[in-house]
């Protein structure tokens, strides 16, 4: 815990920091000081930061699941109106200068006085000046002070609602896109991977991969059976779920997975276990997936009447419980001769799957970055954010998945459900 704090007082004096930014442009920059609609911005701008922070920590705090729900909705749409706004509004500041510049220029043509042709007319005669006895010299007037520059001011006050205004409507323009695209949930997409090894009978075999349901607070029983109608409607011979199917407990989720049971494939559907759900209680969720139909793969292989081995691993995320990746437990005795497809949740496993010779790892975890630009960070951190990719002799495909965590949005990522045919070069 006292290793962590640093990273929180970091954490939370950067989420300060932004917040100020974000009142100072939208709130003090555009409205009248003591005014109602100051009042009114500042007191949002206090109020969502906390609702984010309740989200995102009402779980492990013991919230009760109904109050998770109250405040995940609002809380996780803000941070993500929060990361477009502020990104809006760092693009509005090269905005700022030359728009103004451009407003003073126009005020100054329209209030220059037009020039007018005068005719000369001859001088008049010079009219004689009665001589003074005495000669008084009157003290010049002082200067008044200059009127407070109101043009000025008002065009700042044009600019910043301007670009506030625009940097709002991006933001939420982005946001509700991205919502939309989760709640309609994932779209299908079709890859063919091509295995040296694998024989004849199994070309054309189909793998219905899914991953990252993340069911949890904003993300329930209509998403679950969304992604199970859309994978059944496919026909797949093999269902792979590969971890971070939720985001909460047994006892409050349980009736959100029920629609998993609905799920049908020609040689079943198996499960691999992500870091949520070691988050969220990984023994409790292994036994409840069991129950629902689906066969968890905890460093186990089998033979797939197909012609190929399905071989699964636990997250990296148990190592902590004791329960991580075995590699030699999964795969360590079999038959190299024949192709294996691996399930593992993480991308980074691929070089323990290529020294086992693993033909074809399927993994989730990335979500693509989920938010742009979370994509180049996903970059830093995995060896492939998304798609297929080869590692020596070992292919790597990496799903987009099919939820969210945290906010129900995604930009420049969306969800899927992918169809990988396995293809055999002896075909």
């Amino acid at each position: 815990m006292l290793a962590f704090l640093p990273f929180l007082v970091v954490a939370l004096a950067l989420l300060g920091a932004v917040h100020w930014y974000v009142w100072r442009r939208l709130v003090r920059d555009v409205t009248v000081s003591g005014g109602p609609a100051r009042r009114l911005g500042t007191t949002v701008v206090i109020a969502l930061p906390l609702l984010s922070v309740l989200a995102l920590v009402g779980g492990r705090a013991g919230l009760p699941f109904v109050a998770q729900q109250a405040v995940a909705w609002p809380g996780f749409l803000w941070l993500a109106t929060l990361l477009y706004l502020v990104l809006a509004l760092l693009v509005g500041e090269a905005v700022r200068p030359p728009l103004r510049a451009w407003l003073a220029r126009r005020d100054a043509a329209a209030s220059a006085p037009a020039a007018v042709t005068v005719m000369e007319a001859p001088a008049p005669a010079p009219v004689p000046v009665p001589e003074k006895t005495e000669k008084t010299e009157e003290p010049a007037p002082e200067p008044e002070a200059a009127p407070a520059p109101a043009a000025a001011v008002s065009r700042r006050l044009f600019v910043s609602r301007a670009v506030g205004g625009a940097a709002v409507a991006v933001a939420a323009g982005t946001v509700a896109t991205g919502a939309y695209g989760v709640l309609r949930g994932p779209k299908v997409k079709r890859v063919t991977v091509p295995l040296a090894k694998l024989p004849r009978a199994a070309h054309g075999y189909r793998i219905a991969v899914v991953s990252d349901i993340h069911l949890g607070p904003t993300l329930g029983r209509a998403h679950a059976q969304r992604i199970v109608d859309t994978i059944n409607s496919t026909q797949p011979d093999l269902i792979a779920v590969v971890g971070d199917l939720v985001d909460g407990t047994v006892e409050d989720l349980g009736p959100a997975a029920e629609p998993l049971a609905g799920l049908r494939a020609r040689h079943g559907s198996f499960f691999v276990t992500g870091n949520h759900e070691y988050i969220s209680g990984a023994e409790p969720w292994v036994e409840h997936v069991r129950e629902l139909g689906l066969r968890p793969l905890r460093n186990e292989r089998l033979e797939i009447a197909a012609g190929f081995d399905l071989a699964g691993v636990d997250d990296v995320a148990g190592e902590r419980e004791g329960r991580g990746p075995d590699f030699v437990r999964a795969l360590g005795d079999r038959d190299r001769s024949r192709a294996a497809v691996l399930l593992a949740h993480q991308p980074v496993v691929i070089d323990d799957a290529v020294r086992h010779g693993v033909d074809l790892q399927l993994s989730g975890h990335t979500h693509g970055g989920q938010l742009w630009p979370g994509n180049l960070i996903a970059e830093l951190a995995n060896p492939t954010v998304a798609g297929l990719e080869r590692y020596g002799d070992t292919q790597l495909y990496v799903s987009r998945g099919a939820g969210a965590w945290g906010p129900p949005v995604r930009v420049g990522a969306p969800s899927d459900i992918t169809i990988v045919q396995l293809a055999s070069k002896q075909a």
